[in-house]
């Protein structure tokens, strides 16, 4: 049986890394898919793909920078499928690379609002949605960064990042008895656009035990372990999905 049979499951950041493999394996374990993005294009490649497979999805194009955006996420859940039982919060920026004292205001809310802030508005709208349905889990991407290390240049991201798990928790205390689950996922170094260029990946690759770092499709594994029942009694909780990166510097 598929693991998430009979689910519907929303996924931001879905046009490409990530969030992509993500909306695909979902849609193989039986979930019928949310998919936003800010970009039409990729989203309309990627939802034909899944339609292809033989499975159903939605396409949301906005910023979830944006509150608007999210509203719209769940009204086009509830429209085209009538409820949501998943939410997997994934989109990221990492913003300008420089030392946080070079960093203007603008830069630092920008990376904030993208990475931290979007993850309440994505919780504020979702959790309602869920409490119809007697509850539902919800993921968020975090980082290595900012939770096992700080990497130059990247103050704000690890700032961000790191308030995700403390997002967790708060979730869990406000709604863990009501039946919503929230789970931060914590990937290492991945395979994907934000990895940077041949050089950078394999700087990365180092800072890992398993000295490589991950291809998307193993991190959207990890994202379905926390939004399936396999996970049934995990919420409040950070799960490592780094190749040993956080083993081998706590």
């Amino acid at each position: 049986m598929d693991l998430l049979s009979n689910k519907v499951a929303l996924i931001t950041g879905a046009s490409s890394g990530i969030g992509r493999a993500a909306a695909k394996l979902f849609a193989q374990e039986g979930a019928r898919v949310v998919v936003n993005a800010r970009r039409s294009e990729p989203l309309e490649d990627l939802a034909a793909e899944i339609q292809a497979a033989g499975r159903e999805v939605a396409v949301v194009v906005g910023d979830v920078a944006l509150e608007q955006t999210h509203k719209a996420c769940i009204e086009e859940a509830e429209r085209a499928f009538g409820a949501l039982d998943i939410a997997f919060n994934n989109v990221g920026l990492v913003g300008p690379m420089r030392p946080l004292a070079e960093l203007t205001l603008d830069d630092w809310e920008s990376v904030l609002r993208t990475n931290l802030t979007a993850a309440f508005l994505g919780a504020k709208y979702q959790v309602p949605a869920m409490l119809k349905q007697g509850g539902g889990s919800l993921v968020f991407t975090g980082s290595f960064v900012g939770n096992s290390v700080g990497l130059p240049g990247m103050a704000a991201y690890g700032a961000a990042k790191a308030g995700l798990v403390g997002l967790v928790k708060g979730l869990t205390a406000d709604y863990g008895a009501k039946g919503i689950r929230a789970n931060a996922l914590l990937p290492g170094g991945t395979d994907t656009a934000m990895a940077g260029d041949a050089q950078q990946r394999e700087w990365a690759a180092g800072l890992h035990a398993m000295k490589r770092i991950a291809q998307p499709d193993e991190i959207a594994r990890a994202a379905l372990f926390l939004a399936s029942d396999l996970s049934s009694f995990v919420t409040g909780s950070a799960l490592w999905a780094d190749g040993g990166n956080a083993a081998v510097k706590l």
